[in-house]
């Protein structure tokens, strides 16, 4: 078992380091950048932020977006729409208050449910991030696409990854999804799709619902040929693939060097992206930072 730990502030990017460091990711072409976590909205100070990334969209940005677990959404779904932000990644791998109790492990449903209203409400379009875990939410993964689809929302279904976990190892939960699609084939039709994203997502199209599903396999199907992403935490480690030890530490050059280390780290980080991950379900990895999500055009 692993507890949560809180960095000391003095190691996290402030505020407006995040914004100057998004400021040059703009300058240098990335058009959609997302904020994700851990959960983004228990930063104090984060609609602040999204108002300053915000004004670079239709100047340079396409898009801002938001991964967030809906908790704290209720309160501030409204802002998140008035500074930018058109739709949210929302994490929910389950639809019963026990069961997501036991897998969040003190989450509370009603809550997210609340905050996913109030999303609605706001105008902002939700998707639904689940991941699938065998013997935990695997009999729910049908009901979620009709969950969805009555409520107008994507959906995206997510292999479990072996990055080691704050709570549990989630190993032994694997769970392959070319088996959930086979499953859900006798249940609904689905029809590949030509929506395409510069992420790991494969998309199809729920005939029933009119909406679609997308299947995010690192494990059944190596996907980083096709990803242009990279992640950048909270502390300021730039990622270019979270399935290998491929990372360059920001903050403290950019301290001390300003937009020119930024420069630098980024062109490292790029040029040597990978063409295939490292993932294997039969060993778990070192557990690695939430990240600070950053999508190139």
């Amino acid at each position: 078992m692993h507890s949560m730990e809180f960095l000391p502030r003095q190691d996290l990017l402030t505020l407006e380091e995040l914004a100057e460091l998004a400021d040059a990711l703009i300058a240098r072409g990335v058009r959609r950048i997302r904020l994700t976590g851990g959960e983004p909205l228990v930063r104090r100070g984060i609609v602040g932020l999204v108002e300053a990334i915000g004004q670079h969209i239709g100047n340079g940005l396409d898009e801002l977006t938001m991964t967030t677990n809906a908790t704290q959404l209720a309160t501030v779904a409204r802002d998140l729409h008035r500074y930018g932000i058109r739709r949210l990644n929302i994490s929910l791998d389950s639809l019963d208050h026990e069961r997501f109790r036991a897998i969040t492990r003190r989450g509370d449903l009603d809550q997210v449910l609340a905050g996913i209203a109030a999303a609605q409400d706001a105008g902002l379009a939700v998707k639904i991030n689940m991941v699938a875990l065998k013997a935990l939410n695997e009999d729910e993964i049908g009901t979620m696409v009709g969950w969805c689809g009555e409520r107008g929302f994507d959906l995206s279904l997510i292999e479990t990854m072996p990055l080691g976990a704050v709570e549990e190892d989630r190993t032994n939960h694997y769970l392959p999804l070319d088996l959930v699609k086979r499953r859900l084939a006798r249940e609904y039709v689905l029809i590949p799709s030509l929506h395409r994203t510069g992420g790991p997502a494969r998309y199809y199209d729920v005939a029933e619902t009119s909406r679609r599903i997308g299947f995010i396999t690192p494990l059944t199907d190596n996907f980083c040929a096709g990803c242009n992403r990279i992640r950048i935490s909270a502390t300021g480690t730039i990622f270019g693939c979270l399935g290998r030890d491929q990372r360059i530490e920001l903050r403290d050059a950019m301290r001390v060097g300003g937009r020119d280390a930024i420069d630098a780290a980024l062109d490292a980080v790029m040029t040597a992206k990978p063409l295939r991950h490292e993932f294997d379900i039969a060993r778990s990895q070192p557990a690695v930072e939430r990240h600070m999500n950053v999508t190139g055009g």
